[in-house]
């Protein structure tokens, strides 16, 4: 088996460089020129030592039509990069600078120190800026989410389990979104990964939980399979009204726990699942469209 596949795949030596190669061969050109008339909005992944899910992402993004550029912290610390040229940032999950400290904060801190006011001029054109996990815990520590005068008013916390929950559940989205329109259903139960330790958001106090709350700021739900809220297992770390998913006041700032990037596959299917698409494809395609005005 081995032999044959070098055979298929002469530059590569090891099983696991041709399941790398074959992907990008698979992916190369792959759905770039869905938006007719218009090159495909470009999209920079933010990373840093740490970060390890960036390739999901980048192919989450490649096949749904769009530009996606690795971005490391340092290349904006050197101004080797600017933020101006992307219509859209990402933030991906891992564990960040090991996640010393909190999860999240040397990454924060770090892109606080080389990018702040580029990210607020950012954020304040409309351009999205999206964090899964990490990213999320990112965002919260730079107080981008959820939203109010950048100041830190969440943060993310050990899961009630004390434990990794490395696994499935589902999600729905329960709010009105400019990003959402299309393809991410309201209500409807989504089947998602989960990965993390430290996903139970937690409120400076209870008058901010009732903000999000009047001000349509949650955006994704744990969800039972039959789309109602759920505790454990089905939230899987806690949160109060089994929030996952957070946006700014404004929709285009967002957070999530859930990994969308890492189910994207049609030909995945797992039992009980009720939607046309995957949680990956419609959440990218219509993250896609938004893009696309910018």
């Amino acid at each position: 088996m081995h032999e044959m596949r070098r055979q298929e795949f002469p530059k590569c030596d090891q099983l696991q460089e041709v399941w790398i190669y074959w992907s990008e061969i698979q992916s190369k050109g792959k759905k770039r020129g869905t938006i007719t008339g218009k090159e495909p909005p470009k999209v920079g992944i933010l990373r840093m030592e740490g970060t390890n899910n960036e390739y999901e992402a980048y192919n989450a993004f490649l096949e749904s039509g769009c530009e996606p550029q690795y971005v490391h912290l340092n290349q904006l610390k050197r101004r080797e990069v600017s933020l101006e040229v992307f219509s859209g940032l990402f933030l991906p999950g891992g564990f960040s600078a090991g996640d010393y400290i909190r999860a999240g904060a040397i990454f924060a801190s770090r892109l606080k120190s080389s990018s702040f006011t580029d990210l607020i001029r950012f954020i304040d054109s409309g351009k999205p800026v999206v964090g899964v996990c990490n990213g999320f815990q990112v965002l919260s520590e730079l107080g981008f989410l959820p939203g109010s005068g950048h100041k830190r008013s969440i943060a993310l916390d050990h899961n009630d389990s004390n434990r990794y929950e490395c696994r499935l559940t589902y999600i729905r989205r329960v709010s009105k979104s400019p990003v959402f329109k299309s393809h991410l259903k309201p209500d409807l139960p989504y089947i998602v990964p989960v990965a993390h330790a430290e996903g139970k958001i937690r409120f400076d106090d209870q008058t901010t939980y009732e903000k999000l709350i009047d001000k349509g700021q949650i955006i994704f739900k744990y969800s039972t399979p039959d789309g109602l809220d759920g505790d454990y297992p089905w939230n899987p770390n806690g949160t109060a009204g089994s929030i996952s998913g957070l946006s700014n006041p404004e929709g285009n700032v967002i957070g999530l726990m859930p990994h969308p990037e890492r189910l994207m596959d049609h030909n995945i299917r797992y039992g009980g699942g009720k939607t046309d698409e995957t949680i990956g494809k419609a959440f990218f395609s219509d993250l896609r469209e938004y893009l696309s005005a910018f």
